[in-house]
């Protein structure tokens, strides 16, 4: 089931997220439990035979933003462990970006975690390079 927040845009107009959560990965005892009530939001450990250690998944929508931290106690998450987690939240054409902001905004609260950011109801809340340029 997909979980759709909804925000107030500028100008009051509803706007949908297409961001959703694995339930299936959800952290649902212990001090960071979670349920289905709690929308988008929440902690999960996501496990699969695509990665070669158990990722620690947080995920929020508030603020019109939509997003993850993925972290490992040791190790930095690779790029296809991000791709797969960017999957399980994301549908395939959403716009999803990690950001590397200016210095003076750095705030590192856990040296090994990554994170994947999606404006609220839109693909294009940042200008890309043409795609002959970007290559995989």
């Amino acid at each position: 089931m997909r979980a759709r927040c909804a925000v107030l845009g500028p100008v009051y107009e509803l706007v949908r997220c297409m961001f959703h959560v694995p339930e299936k990965y959800r952290v649902t005892e212990g001090p960071m439990a979670s349920d289905s009530r709690f929308g988008n939001n929440g902690q999960f450990i996501v496990r699969s035979l695509k990665l070669k250690r158990p990722l620690l998944v947080q995920a929020s929508d508030g603020e019109g933003w939509e997003h993850v931290s993925v972290s490992r106690p040791h190790s930095t998450p690779s790029w296809e462990e991000m791709c797969f987690i960017k999957s399980l939240f994301w549908d395939e054409e959403d716009l999803v970006v990690q950001m590397h902001p200016p210095k003076r905004d750095y705030i590192n609260n856990h040296n090994h975690c990554l994170h994947l950011w999606r404006k609220c109801g839109s693909n294009d809340f940042c200008q890309r390079p043409p795609s002959i340029l970007v290559g995989t």
